[in-house]
């Protein structure tokens, strides 16, 4: 479908890549995503907060950009281009579970998240397996969360996190000795996921039956936004690769010459515009159309995943031997595509969530 983004979008698309080019190139990036124990840049996120870009989704009234799903889609496509390192997503996440919530303490950490004040982030998975109990393990009883918390992204430098529990939604203060928190080893060393221990005071911000609503809104807004970031991780391995088609030679004359590489690319092409139209389409719905939202979310997600994996993966094929290599850039597009397609909704997930909105 064809689908063009209004004057304030197409300008807060545009002076996104603009900003991040310039700030967050993949090669600064590398040496955060190396060495650094945050596994971001600080001083970066209190610039795209200082932006208003941690409250883009958000209303005005709720201290917001008021750009609603098809803006936060606009600049996730923008960071998945340059595999921005960092919990921008899972901050959106945090702000878009807190928000409408009436309790003081879910309205004060909503603010701190939007000003860049505090990092908040979830706290849900208990399972390794993906599939979660219908009743949180994790409980908070007399004032206090007991329990751990798997794959809590950025999870150790986090200032607070929001804990799925039993009895609803719990938001738990970082204590003065820091988290109980071990690494867990992935794919991409870009991501920070830990394991919590839980052990310490929280404050009840959601009955259980109002976290059900909210962490509902949260997954339709997670998955749009790992396939937006899908979009632009396998667009730009895709220009790289076409880059690399035209420069490389054998036999004298372009590889990119060579026809059973250009169907290959031609295919990857596809791919792109093909989840480009999902993306977007999603993120209009969730917007405009809630209730056709979940099945086209759903779908985003799904295809954006199996097609982010195919183009990613091809783009290592294009660049041949080196396309293994540390030095070159298409394996760091290849883990990160490979950790949104398991996170934020896995494919398998999405295909059974577009199904049940089909009423198949």
């Amino acid at each position: 479908m064809k689908f063009d983004l209004d004057e304030d979008r197409a300008l807060l698309k545009s002076s996104t890549r603009e900003l991040l080019e310039k700030e967050s190139p993949l090669a600064d990036a590398r040496g955060v995503m190396e060495t650094s124990a945050e596994g971001f840049s600080k001083p970066l996120y209190a610039q795209l907060a200082e932006l208003g870009y941690l409250g883009l989704a958000l209303s005005e009234e709720e201290g917001g950009s008021g750009m609603g799903p098809i803006g936060l889609a606009a600049v996730l496509h923008e960071m998945g281009r340059v595999a921005l390192p960092g919990p921008y997503l899972d901050e959106v996440l945090a702000a878009e579970a807190l928000r409408g919530l009436e309790a003081p303490a879910a309205q004060q950490a909503l603010r701190a998240v939007v000003g860049g004040e505090q990092q908040i982030v979830l706290a849900r998975a208990e399972s390794l397996s993906g599939i979660e109990p219908a009743t949180p393990a994790t409980r908070w009883q007399g004032g206090r969360v007991q329990g751990r918390k798997l794959f809590v992204p950025f999870g150790a430098s986090a200032d607070a996190l929001l804990v799925t529990t039993a009895e609803g939604l719990v938001l738990v203060a970082r204590p003065s000795a820091g988290w109980n928190a071990q690494p867990l080893q992935t794919l991409d060393h870009a991501q920070r996921f830990v394991e919590v221990a839980l052990d310490a005071p929280g404050t009840l911000v959601a009955d259980a039956a109002s976290a059900q609503r909210r962490l509902e809104a949260v997954d339709r807004l997670a998955a749009l936004g790992a396939a937006a970031l899908l979009l632009g991780l396998m667009e730009r391995a895709l220009e790289l690769s076409v880059a690399y088609l035209m420069e490389r030679k054998a036999f004298g004359v372009p590889i990119g010459s060579f026809q059973a590489l250009q169907h290959r690319a031609a295919d990857c092409l596809l791919r792109v515009e093909s989840s480009r139209s999902a993306v977007y389409r999603a993120a209009w719905a969730l917007e405009h159309d809630p209730e056709a939202a979940r099945l086209l979310v759903a779908v985003a997600k799904a295809y954006a995943g199996d097609a982010g994996r195919s183009v990613t993966g091809e783009a290592i094929q294009f660049f041949g031997g080196v396309g293994y290599t540390w030095e070159y850039d298409p394996h760091i597009y290849y883990k990160r595509t490979k950790t949104l397609e398991q996170f934020y909704g896995p494919t398998r997930a999405q295909l059974e969530a577009a199904l049940q909105a089909a009423g198949i």
